[in-house]
């Protein structure tokens, strides 16, 4: 497996799984109504401190993406997020990891001080275990934040990591 820079021909690859997350409502607080263009402009918009990367197997399939970026302009530019998607045929595999630890390395290189994840659903209990198991700790959970499909009102936990 390949971690590298998306570009703009990835997208086709991308948009089925991220759709796919997004619909179920399960890990993703975005709005379900997000059209292709709307998810694409959020996803693969790069900008100077931002950057949305892919993971592909040996024959250039995309297995998984992520993009990353300052938690917050200004004065909260030198903490770093990120959100992940794989793709649910792949998911077990190592794919989130590999996107994961490659964000990991990127915020550092870039000089972020640490790195903020502000919506962990915390019954996305695969993410959760994943993000502690390279750092991360719950510093905050807000009940009931996210509406899940099956579920009902769940928390959403804020995860923080120095670099």
């Amino acid at each position: 497996m390949e971690i590298r820079d998306a570009i703009a021909d990835d997208w086709r690859a991308i948009w089925p799984f991220f759709h796919d997350i997004v619909i179920a409502r399960e890990t993703y607080a975005y709005d379900p109504a997000l059209t292709e263009d709307q998810a694409r402009a959020l996803w693969m918009t790069p900008s100077a401190a931002s950057r949305t990367t892919v993971a592909v197997d040996a024959d250039g399939t995309v297995l998984g993406s992520a993009n990353m970026y300052p938690n917050r302009p200004g004065p909260g530019s030198h903490v770093a997020s990120a959100s992940f998607m794989v793709d649910a045929s792949r998911r077990g595999k190592g794919v989130g990891r590999a996107l994961c630890e490659d964000m990991i390395d990127w915020a550092g290189r870039e000089g972020f001080r640490s790195i903020q994840f502000n919506a962990v659903v915390e019954t996305n209990d695969r993410a959760v275990k994943l993000w502690q198991d390279l750092g991360f700790k719950i510093i905050g959970t807000v009940p009931e934040a996210f509406n899940h499909a099956s579920l009902g009102y769940v928390g959403l936990h804020v995860m923080y990591r120095p670099i």
